[in-house]
């Protein structure tokens, strides 16, 4: 049965290290692995989570996307394992946008990401599989696969200015959707 981990706090080391590959992805020390990290992050209520936030410094991470209090126009992704993926190219074009972490919890910032970013990776059954994430999921992506290169959402920013904590952002979020409803 899966268990919830301990997600590792920023300034843990495991967080700024490089992520190793995974070698034998069929072994049931990383299938349960895999499953932690799932339950982990629906625990957590999180869009994905990366194997070094749960202090495996292994290149798997996981999208799992719903709309939720935090990102209320995210699309519905199931729970997906991506391991050892690696980015093919990426969108000229970039948007700033809003991202928190679970492992630096009660903050949120602008961050740039690429609009759409194509990537191949290898599933929880070691098939290679191709894939173009657009928009929220090509954000969720490169948040992600940040944490397999030892970076963190912070590391994007381009002012101090666009961080901002919890309490702030879910105002900001209240009244866009005022505005939103008023038009």
């Amino acid at each position: 049965m899966p268990q919830c981990l301990d997600i590792a706090q920023l300034g843990s080391l495991v967080i700024r290290t490089k992520a190793q590959k995974v070698s034998d992805i069929q072994t049931p020390e990383i299938q349960a692995l895999i499953d932690d990290m799932i339950f982990t992050c629906s625990d957590s209520r999180g869009m994905g989570i990366a194997a070094p936030q749960v202090g495996h410094s292994l290149s798997i991470l996981i999208m799992a996307s719903a709309p939720n209090k935090r990102y209320p126009y995210a699309p519905m992704m199931e729970p997906t394992a991506l391991i050892n993926p690696h980015v093919i190219s990426f969108s000229d074009e970039s948007v700033k946008d809003w991202e928190g972490c679970l492992s630096l919890p009660g903050i949120r910032a602008l961050v740039p990401r690429h609009t759409q970013i194509e990537v191949n990776y290898v599933d929880r059954h070691g098939q290679m599989q191709h894939a173009v994430f657009k928009d929220f999921l090509a954000r969720l992506f490169q948040h992600e696969y940040d944490h397999l290169i030892g970076t963190v959402f912070l590391d994007r920013i381009e002012s101090t200015k666009d961080i901002v904590m919890e309490k702030e952002y879910q105002r900001l979020i209240r009244e866009k959707d005022e505005r939103e409803t008023l038009l």
